[in-house]
């Protein structure tokens, strides 16, 4: 009888490893509490061994045609002229939309269950038993972990988020934009001190996308309820850049306000001294999100979730040996991801000296710490064999 085991996301992460523990004999059941599949989404770059997994899943060359073909970044003065150009595109590496990659990743998972999510954890020494908004109750030998930043497995398993949430002095957002506001295939960006608008233009697709990054003192907790509502989202997002009349900022937030896909948070990472407790194993954001700053999310959640499959496949059994297999092969590339460093200086200088040095910098020749929001060169693909 094959184990079952259940996976709570149906993003990245989630999908990648129903995918390979399917194919390590497991029966994973995928659930997500969002009501359907999640379109749309922001950039995401796949590099090194993320781009050998996905060749090894067969699906390399739809992301390839599918790519977002951004040549680079461009910085823009208020009223519009070009100061700097940065190149980013490296060759090996892919780009492309999350909603893209998702769909593709979707296709090779087994089914899941949307609208529904945990609401109880409760595990002994033989398996772990679940209960489910929907009233029903199961039973698997593993749970993981793959529903992003805000956690609910890591939340019920683990504890509250101020336990392992880093707030990194900015919040993010990005929603939908006019495409005729940016440039095809560059993304635009526009600074004023502590804050940044700007714009997406992806080769291959219609619609573009607006982001906006501001510094603050304050993380969601202090905010209050600002993480938790739609409007409080809007509300901290239109008073922070409320006096940016520059460039087009004031349409592209008009833009992004009006729209259904605002996505906001802050910027944080999570940080967990272990990803495992149990039969319990948190895995992509869920366990180390290194924030959108770093360039490294989905390259670690695709990496991430193909290493914990081998792990537990090769265990056979010994769930405690096999999550800490799966910790002991990451945690080295996860600290180095989430060494951001001077990137968020570099893509928000905190005053008009700096927006001056950054642009000086970008024109001198010396990019590549800009390369993908941060993340920089990287090494050739290497890809652990599959054990069974």
């Amino acid at each position: 009888m094959r184990e079952r085991i259940l996976i709570v996301g149906a993003s990245i992460a989630g999908l990648t490893a129903a995918y390979w523990l399917a194919r390590h004999g497991f029966e994973p059941v995928v659930i997500e509490k969002a009501s359907g599949p999640r379109s749309g989404g922001n950039g995401v770059d796949l590099r090194g061994e993320a781009v050998a997994v996905a060749d090894a899943m067969g699906i390399l060359h739809a992301v390839q045609r599918s790519a977002a073909d951004v040549l680079g970044m461009k910085f823009i003065d208020g009223g519009g002229r070009t100061i700097a150009r940065v190149r980013t595109a490296d060759a090996g590496d892919v780009e492309v939309m999350r909603g893209d990659l998702v769909a593709l990743l979707a296709e090779l998972a087994p089914g899941v269950r949307f609208g529904d999510s945990p609401v109880g954890i409760e595990q002994d020494s033989s398996g772990v038993r679940v209960r489910f908004e929907s009233g029903s109750v199961d039973r698997f030998a593993l749970v993981i972990g793959a529903d992003g930043l805000h956690s609910t497995v890591r939340r019920l398993v683990f504890g509250g988020e101020a336990e392992f949430l880093r707030f990194r002095d900015h919040y993010f957002a990005f929603g939908d934009a006019d495409a005729s506001l940016g440039e095809d295939r560059w993304v635009t960006m526009y600074n004023v001190p502590g804050k940044m608008a700007g714009i997406y233009r992806s080769g291959h697709h219609a619609q573009a996308k607006s982001y906006f990054t501001f510094r603050s003192s304050l993380s969601t907790s202090e905010h209050g309820d600002a993480r938790l509502t739609v409007e409080g989202k809007r509300r901290m997002l239109a008073e922070a850049f409320s006096d940016v009349t520059g460039w087009r900022t004031p349409e592209l937030l008009a833009s992004v306000l009006a729209g259904d896909g605002l996505y906001f948070d802050a910027l944080a990472q999570v940080r967990m001294p272990s990803w495992a407790r149990g039969r319990v194993v948190l895995v992509g954001d869920a366990a180390w999100c290194a924030s959108p700053a770093a360039g490294a999310g989905a390259e670690l959640a695709i990496v991430g979730a193909y290493r914990l499959a081998n792990s537990v496949a090769a265990a056979d059994d010994d769930w405690s040996a096999a999550l800490a297999r799966y910790e002991s092969d990451l945690r080295t590339r996860v600290r180095r991801k989430q060494r951001i460093g001077a990137n968020v200086r570099l893509m928000v200088p905190a005053t008009r000296f700096g927006i001056a040095a950054r642009n000086a910098f970008a024109r001198s020749g010396l990019p590549a710490v800009l390369s993908g929001f941060g993340a920089g060169p990287t090494k050739p693909p290497t890809l652990p064999a599959l054990e069974c």
